[in-house]
């Protein structure tokens, strides 16, 4: 066996990457965490609804302090991109986009999230996570009675604001995409129905505070200034992380999140587990989280299995777990 032959190497270093491999930190098999440094925890700058966090904690503090919790455990970190993956008869070999190769691991979990689709308007990813926001379940109570921004396109972002009418009445939905997304007639009649005005018109600036992340409005292409206390995008398209997946042969649902059992988190090719947001996700930190611990527990037990000599019959994904 090669000297660099890991037991586990996990593929991103976002929220369930990191419970990854501190769980698996904890069972002292040797990890490698694979992070290209860029990803939706790194751009959030409060998340508000994680036990132990009353008053929200970053992204970056999050990952800063997962980090150090697994090196403690001996993880090792590496800064890097993943370009292609393959099957070895120890377990399988990476290469990176630096053009390194030569990194093998008996197992992979795959943690490589998604991105979320938005234009690079100033001001705006100083705001993300603070008050701006990409999901209703995660942070529409942080818009309760305050004047909302849903700055979007198409019906995706009317679907976006409809949603949002739960927590408040003051909505404004801004479809920056209208000549390539309008919305349809139908769902506009729907916006007008639920009271939230709607403009078809682009944004050329969000209006913040960038020390504080506040928002205070958007500056549109026609000069016109719209107020708002908190906002929410919603462009549709965003990136899943699962190219991998294609190249190792892991099933993948239509809108290529990658299928997983729900209770082990392994794909359909044994050795390769999923968690967080590339599989079929909540897009919730807290679920990742406990993906992240799921997926390494049963790496442990198949890493076990291994040095005790039993055989690996693999995994199947019954009809119903992999239905889209």
């Amino acid at each position: 066996m090669s000297a660099s032959l890991y037991d586990c190497i996990i593929i991103g270093g976002g929220i369930a990457g990191l419970q990854g491999a501190i769980q698996l930190g904890r069972y002292k098999h040797r990890t490698l965490v694979i992070d290209k440094g860029r990803g939706r925890s790194t751009l959030c700058r409060s998340y508000h609804n994680v036990l132990g966090w009353p008053d929200g904690i970053s992204g970056p503090e999050l990952r800063r302090l997962g980090t150090k919790q697994a090196e403690r455990l001996g993880v090792e970190f590496m800064v890097g991109e993943v370009t292609a993956a393959a099957r070895t008869s120890d377990g399988f070999s990476l290469q990176l986009a630096s053009g390194e190769s030569g990194l093998q691991a008996k197992t992979l979990l795959l943690a490589t999230g998604i991105m979320d689709r938005f234009p690079p308007l100033p001001g705006l990813e100083d705001c993300l996570g603070e008050s701006v926001y990409v999901c209703p379940d995660c942070d529409g109570y942080e818009i309760s009675g305050r004047s909302t921004l849903v700055l979007g396109a198409g019906d995706v972002g009317a679907s976006m604001a409809l949603t949002l009418r739960y927590w408040t009445p003051k909505l404004t939905y801004i479809n920056h995409e209208a000549e390539a997304s309008p919305a349809s007639e139908s769902v506009v009649e729907k916006l007008q129905g639920a009271g939230i005005f709607y403009i078809p018109q682009s944004i050329v600036e969000v209006l913040s505070d960038r020390k504080s992340g506040e928002l205070h409005g958007v500056r549109l292409s026609d000069g016109r200034t719209i107020a708002g206390e908190r906002g929410f995008i919603a462009f549709g398209g965003n990136k899943v992380g699962s190219k991998l997946a294609v190249q190792l042969g892991i099933e993948r649902l239509e809108n290529k999140h990658i299928v997983a059992d729900a209770r082990s988190k392994m794909t359909n090719v044994p050795g390769v587990w999923a968690a967080g947001d590339v599989g079929v996700h909540a897009e919730q930190v807290t679920i990742a989280m406990g993906e992240g611990s799921q997926a390494a527990i049963w790496i442990h037990k198949e890493l076990m299995k291994r040095q005790a000599g039993e055989p690996s019959p693999g995994h199947k994904i019954s009809a119903e777990q992999g239905a889209t």
